[in-house]
């Protein structure tokens, strides 16, 4: 029942950041946009326009501004920045349990035999961590591997425990990705919902165009391949952040085992009556 309370109360603050994370993202990116790409977007057309209708001949030149300015574009920037929100902690809690291997949790003399009797003395150190201590993988994988050796005996259960406990932490991380799959699948998604809208409006101005005026045609092809350009860019640089955060969580499965095993395994001894 600890555990479940535990892992409850995880729940909840792991929504109410993603929350929260999401509605300072939306206020920051849209106040950037308001405030500084729009408005620079603007002038820049604005001076395009003005010179065309004086007959100057110019090079138009591409603006991050005017690459920038569109809804699907600002859409793309929340959720990839809220993407990197949530795997930033993420990344913070894995930090945290692999610090638990740094601190004197086991501290063993090596020649000492470990018998079933004495688990429950190795066992105090965790039960002195946090709640939310207790909850991370190297101390869930000890307090595992200690219980099952005070029950059974058996040094080849006691292994059987720590790799379920690594099992069920790996899936658990794999699960707790699947935000950030979605978002990584919704971005790309948004630049295309851009495109669609981009040559619609292209095709609906098409009258202009044959009447000699490719302005609003040339504008509206532009946030098709604008706001295209803008997500794929973004979800390349979300899938290599998320692919790093991966590395990390299975990085800290491998090594918690190697920590049991190095820690505690090999010291285990059980006297045949």
């Amino acid at each position: 029942m600890k555990i479940i309370s535990i892992n409850q109360s995880s729940a909840k603050s792991e929504l109410m950041y993603q929350l929260l994370a999401l509605l300072i993202v939306t206020i920051v990116v849209h106040s950037v946009y308001v405030t500084i790409v729009r408005p620079q977007a603007a002038s820049l057309v604005a001076e395009q326009l003005a010179r065309q209708e004086a007959g100057e001949t110019y090079e138009a030149q591409r603006s991050v501004f005017i690459i920038l300015k569109d809804l699907e574009q600002e859409a793309c920037f929340i959720l990839m920045l809220w993407a990197m929100l949530i795997m930033y902690r993420k990344s913070q809690q894995v930090g945290g349990e692999r610090s638990i291997m740094d601190r004197s949790l086991l501290e063993i003399p090596d020649g000492t035999r470990v018998l079933p009797e004495d688990a429950r003395q190795l066992a105090r150190p965790i039960e002195a961590l946090t709640e939310d201590e207790q909850d991370w993988l190297p101390a869930r994988a000890i307090s595992a591997a200690l219980l099952r050796f005070s029950s059974t005996r058996d040094i080849g259960s006691v292994s059987t425990a720590i790799r379920e406990v690594c099992d069920s932490h790996s899936e658990r991380l794999d699960s707790e990705l699947s935000m950030i799959r979605y978002i990584g699948w919704a971005i790309p998604s948004i630049g295309f919902i851009g495109t669609v809208r981009g040559i619609g409006d292209a095709l609906g101005k098409a009258h202009e165009a044959v009447e000699g005026n490719i302005s609003g045609v040339a504008a509206s092809l532009g946030v098709a391949f604008n706001s295209t350009f803008v997500a794929l860019l973004l979800s390349i640089v979300l899938m290599f952040f998320m692919h790093q955060l991966q590395l990390q969580q299975e990085r800290l499965v491998l090594d918690t085992e190697k920590y049991c095993d190095r820690k505690l395994l090999r010291f285990l001894k059980v006297v045949a009556e």
